[in-house]
């Protein structure tokens, strides 16, 4: 997919072009509807007047414009460009990552050291809870990316870090970005509302602690802060509107992250915002060549209101036992209202 930035009445226009077909045209970064009266054919108003682009000419690296059915010009298509330009040590550090995801034995050494780490701290029973927890988080995005056709390498379990879920393709809209990010905690939901469920059934308080924890631990990854998940979903929604709203609420959100880790002295935040920091110093440099089709206004609104629903399922499940006599039960309520 290519993108061709051009000018129609001191207006800018971008267009989103794979082989033969335009996927999106966007006209100051909000994309504007068109329809195709015959193949390789596209038009949308402007301006009272009706533009017309022909596409059947992109083998020869062009296409045509027409206004009013009338030929305007011919447009040369940009080269073609193999991969992404290397980033020195960057660079180098993306494919060692690669390498080192690559080779099942190290993920499963990392999920033993998990399960031994989370016990030796707390213990077996905590740590296999948590486990539990975070895979459940993580298949949540796997199976995103696989409903959007995007390869997967599964789950890692970093130590005292958490999970990933690696995907071996890019995606290409900001919509897919808020899905495969909300998925992850929406999964997480399912398992909390399963684990009151289960505790009303059995009464074994364990199954209490599995809701509870799960929301905690989702609560968390809805911050608004890169690259948490919440970070994602404001980043795409907040870059779809404008580039410079998307990197004024990014920033917004690695202040509020710096406040909660002076307040509750949460040091392993720390280090998310740093890595969130380069995401967004990337995001911004990259914004006007970005591949990525932003939201509509429909969708932006739409994305908002998912967000805000998974957050609510969560905080209802730890409002559930706030009232506890077990503190573990009660502990996660007593930290939002502190």
């Amino acid at each position: 997919m290519i993108r061709i930035d051009l000018t129609l009445a001191d207006q800018p226009f971008s267009l989103m072009v794979s082989g033969q077909q335009i996927v999106q045209v966007f006209h100051n970064q909000q994309a504007i509807a068109f329809d195709t009266p015959r193949e390789h054919y596209y038009q949308f108003n402007f301006q009272d007047k009706l533009i017309g682009i022909d596409t059947s000419t992109t083998a020869e690296q062009s296409i045509s414009l027409f206004v009013d059915e009338q030929f305007a010009t011919q447009l040369a298509l940009p080269a073609p460009v193999n991969g992404e330009p290397k980033r020195g040590v960057l660079g180098l550090a993306a494919l060692g990552f690669k390498l080192f995801k690559s080779a099942k034995v190290v993920k499963a050494a990392l999920a033993g050291a998990s399960v031994a780490g989370y016990a030796w701290l707390f213990s077996i029973e905590f740590a296999l809870m948590l486990i539990a927890c975070l895979v459940v988080h993580e298949y949540g995005h796997v199976r995103a990316m696989k409903y959007f056709g995007i390869k997967t390498k599964g789950i890692y379990l970093i130590p005292f870090v958490g999970g990933l879920a690696v995907s071996d393709d890019k995606i290409t809209t900001r919509w897919q970005d808020v899905v495969i990010s909300l998925m992850g905690p929406a999964f997480g939901l399912f398992t909390s509302v399963l684990g009151v469920v289960l505790y009303y059934a059995t009464e074994m308080e364990i199954f209490a602690g599995v809701a509870v924890l799960s929301a905690l631990l989702n609560l968390f990854n809805l911050l608004p802060i890169l690259p948490l998940d919440g970070g994602h979903v404001l980043k795409s929604i907040s870059f779809s509107m404008r580039s410079w709203i998307g990197l004024s609420v990014c920033l917004l959100g690695v202040f509020f992250g710096l406040w909660l880790s002076y307040t509750f002295g949460l040091m392993l935040l720390v280090f998310f915002l740093f890595v969130g920091a380069l995401e967004i110093v990337f995001e911004w440099r990259g914004r006007h060549y970005s591949h990525l089709i932003p939201l509509d206004k429909y969708g932006q609104g739409f994305s908002a209101v998912m967000y805000a629903l998974v957050v609510a399922g969560h905080v209802a499940v730890m409002m559930h036992f706030a009232d506890s006599d077990n503190p573990i039960l009660s502990l996660p309520m007593t930290i939002l209202s502190s």
